[in-house]
């Protein structure tokens, strides 16, 4: 088994046992108060969806974004929810019938080897993909099957610019101590995603969000 591999099964295990409080745990999540729902709402705005859009909402949990991507699109649009893990996707599909939603396809799929389909209008992913393996890549096939005017929104947290070594370890501390969080913080996965993007898509947007724990990645489908 790859580092990758391992890497997953950790990430199903943990969001196994997350599912079931995720949508209330998360609010609470780096720290009480942080405003998750309004960098959603300006991850979705970048998108610039139009009625009847097709977005792909990549790594999409328990479906967090769908309200806000729904009022965008309207229930002449599709919604695409891609998710690794088979209890978040449980939670989403619980979310889907409550709102009778009919437009919405939830898929089980890691992120990096999800098969897009061609032309998609938007892809989404929120506080997720710095902890996916092959963060890049998924970027990468995201940029590559977005339809001509197509936009990539990428929210997702990081460490402010500058922070001390001591203030990282702290952090770690504070949280509790693990293997995957002192990897996160020693990879900087914000930054393969910001290469990834640089790189696949035209006019490509960084910008920080609440004193640089947070970043909106953007950009729209070469032509």
């Amino acid at each position: 088994m790859t580092d990758a591999d391992r890497t997953r099964e950790r990430l199903i295990e943990t969001y196994r046992r997350k599912a079931a409080h995720y949508d209330v745990t998360s609010r609470l999540s780096p720290v009480p108060g942080y405003p998750q729902h309004g960098q959603r709402l300006l991850a979705v705005r970048a998108l610039g969806l139009h009625a009847g859009a097709t977005v792909v909402d990549l790594a999409c949990g328990t479906g967090l974004n769908f309200p806000l991507l729904q009022r965008a699109i309207g229930p002449e649009g599709r919604i695409i929810g891609v998710d690794l893990t088979d209890a978040m996707l449980a939670r989403a599909r619980g979310r889907v019938e409550a709102n009778g939603w009919r437009n919405v396809r939830l898929v089980q799929a890691d992120a990096a080897g999800f098969v897009f389909p061609a032309g998609v209008d938007a892809v989404l992913s929120t506080y997720a993909l710095t902890q996916v393996p092959g963060r890049g890549q998924a970027v990468a096939h995201a940029a590559a099957a977005l339809a001509s005017g197509g936009r990539l929104a990428v929210l997702d947290l990081k460490l402010p610019v500058g922070t001390p070594t001591w203030m990282s370890r702290l952090g770690v501390a504070v949280v509790g101590r693990s293997a995957s969080l002192d990897e996160w913080i020693a990879s900087r996965p914000w930054e393969e995603i910001r290469a990834a993007a640089r790189e696949g898509l035209a006019d490509p947007g960084w910008r920080e969000l609440c004193i640089g724990t947070a970043f909106l990645a953007t950009g729209t489908a070469r032509e």
